[in-house]
């Protein structure tokens, strides 16, 4: 049986993330694992405090996850996805390495919403 690819290692780490039990998420994630946050400057290291991360952050509700766009080749992947807790919104950029077809690492920025400039009103439109 053929390896799973990237893309359908990477969409099967949302699914998980998606069931809100982030024990689960081990099952594709490597035993070395590491996530990072640049914008916060911070490592977490290992499938436990990456579960527990996730299970502490503060929400209003079951975290719910849609991809928005994945692109992967070989052992990378990228993914743009919304993440909605039901109350709060916001959206993600994760860079995904793969190693034995496995999540080895994770780098993952959350940018934050911003009105655009008055000055480009005559250049763009508004997009939903």
């Amino acid at each position: 049986m053929p390896r799973p690819t990237a893309a359908e290692i990477v969409r099967e780490f949302w699914r998980l993330m998606a069931t809100n039990d982030f024990q689960a998420v081990a099952a594709v994630l490597a035993p070395g694992f590491v996530l990072e946050w640049p914008q916060s400057r911070e490592r977490i290291r290992g499938a436990e405090r990456f579960a527990r991360v996730n299970r502490e952050y503060p929400a209003q509700g079951p975290w719910r996850f849609s991809i928005n766009r994945l692109v992967a080749d070989g052992s990378e992947a990228v993914t743009d996805v919304s993440v909605t807790d039901g109350v709060h919104t916001a959206r993600a950029i994760s860079f995904f390495t793969l190693d034995s077809g496995r999540i080895s690492r994770i780098v993952e920025y959350w940018p934050e919403p911003y009105a655009a400039p008055a000055g480009r009103a005559h250049l763009a439109e508004p997009m939903e």
